[in-house]
């Protein structure tokens, strides 16, 4: 197993570098690739950010990304929460804390909208933290 960089995701997601989705992509039909929650982060800012793609495409494809059966993530149903939420309107990065942290007795932010737009959807409450 080999665990891949933002850039080659990116690369293999853009198709923008030639040369590097064609490396990228022999990666990916190669070996069995794992994807840390770190860099489907970044790949999803940088996607939203540098190449101004909607959500909805950055979501479909990331979910066929994680669909492919020799590609792994630390938590598949943590992040499959985080996608299905970023497409409910979560940010995605908001989404991800969100499920990841979702066990606990509540979820506490300052953004007013991220409680919100989040209001429902995990087990746990999203609230303000409580001045004393």
């Amino acid at each position: 197993m080999v665990t891949v960089d933002t850039n080659v995701v990116v690369r293999f997601l853009t198709r923008d570098d030639e040369d590097q989705y064609r490396a990228a992509k022999a990666v990916f039909s190669r070996y069995r690739v794992f994807i840390p929650d770190t860099v489907l982060l970044e790949t999803e800012w940088v996607l939203r950010y540098a190449y101004a793609f909607p959500k909805k495409v950055i979501g479909d494809a990331l979910i066929k990304l994680l669909g492919l059966s020799n590609v792994q993530v630390r938590n598949a149903a943590m992040v499959a929460e985080a996608i299905a939420w970023q497409s409910q309107g979560l940010d995605f990065a908001d989404a991800l804390h969100l499920a990841a942290g979702q066990d606990h007795q509540a979820f506490l932010t300052f953004d007013k909208d991220m409680i919100k737009r989040a209001t429902g959807l995990a087990r746990c409450a999203v609230r303000l933290p409580a001045a004393h």
